[in-house]
């Protein structure tokens, strides 16, 4: 008799959809990941050989110069959302692989966040570009950071969005985010189309996990050091790999950062809301 019941409750499950299931819920914005718009067409374009590596860069516009640096396993197609946005407010926007992302090539060393800021430098030189303002993503805001902590004369201000400084930073649950999934699956194809060495995809990203777990590892007297370049601390409030705490300790270890968080929005900020992300990017970059 319990099987026989189990059997029409579950056939009147079936039968009843607002008994069946509960009701699909849309996603957020936070949840998704839009494609970006595809980078416009640049007026400069080229590569600096630098440390064993071709840096592939990207120029576009006049103005105060901004250079924009991606995350991790990404490329500068990232930015298809920015750069439109800067060159309308009368900027020139620089964007730069990091070495072995993108077009960007490596050679066999392990890859390290200082080295990725000496790229950065050498293309500034390369394009006798003596100072610029920064806007980094993940990875590419640690550079930027590192750049006002080892070169302050050569950048302005620093937008640095969901970077981390030590590895205390990380919120473990961030590894369960649905949105990984996506995100790897989209890495993978740019990477197979962008790169000249498009089937080692598993093992660049290898080595970026490799470079992520063991770095960066700044101290707050490292961090306190930093004078000269204006910094913007930025996140998103759904943030799913850097804590909470670890933003609001570098804005307040950092000599006169700010913090801002984006609402609404999470890691991927640049592509969930390109209007709201563009909006906080501007106004500090233009103060």
């Amino acid at each position: 008799m319990r099987k026989l019941w189990s059997m029409v409750l579950a056939l009147a499950l079936l039968a009843s959809p607002a008994l069946a299931a509960s009701p699909v819920r849309e996603a957020e914005v936070w949840e998704s990941l839009p494609a970006p718009a595809a980078l416009p067409a640049p007026d400069l374009e080229g590569r600096v050989a630098h440390d064993g590596a071709r840096i592939w860069f990207a120029g576009y516009g006049t103005g105060a110069p901004v250079i924009l640096l991606h995350g991790g396993t990404a490329s500068s197609d990232l930015w298809g959302e920015q750069v439109p946005a800067l060159v309308a407010s009368h900027h020139r926007v620089l964007v730069i692989d990091s070495r072995g992302h993108g077009r960007s090539t490596r050679d066999a060393r392990p890859l390290a966040y200082e080295q990725m800021e000496g790229d950065v430098i050498a293309v500034m030189d390369a394009l006798s570009l003596d100072q610029a303002a920064v806007v980094g993503w993940s990875d590419g805001g640690i550079i930027g950071l590192i750049m006002a902590m080892k070169h302050p004369d050569r950048v302005s201000r620093v937008f640095a969005f969901g970077a981390n400084m030590d590895l205390k930073a990380f919120n473990i649950s961030g590894a369960f985010s649905q949105i990984l999934a996506k995100v790897e699956a989209r890495l993978a194809a740019d990477y197979a189309r962008l790169s000249e060495t498009p089937k080692d995809y598993d093992a660049f990203s290898k080595s970026v996990f490799a470079m992520q777990s063991s770095q960066p590892n700044y101290t707050p007297a490292d961090l306190a050091a930093i004078h000269g370049p204006r910094i913007a601390i930025v996140d998103g409030d759904h943030e799913e790999f850097i804590s909470r705490a670890h933003t609001a300790y570098l804005a307040r270890t950092i000599p006169g950062a700010e913090l801002v968080i984006l609402p609404g929005v999470s890691h991927f900020a640049p592509v969930q809301d390109p209007a709201g992300f563009n909006a906080a990017m501007l106004a500090f970059l233009d103060r």
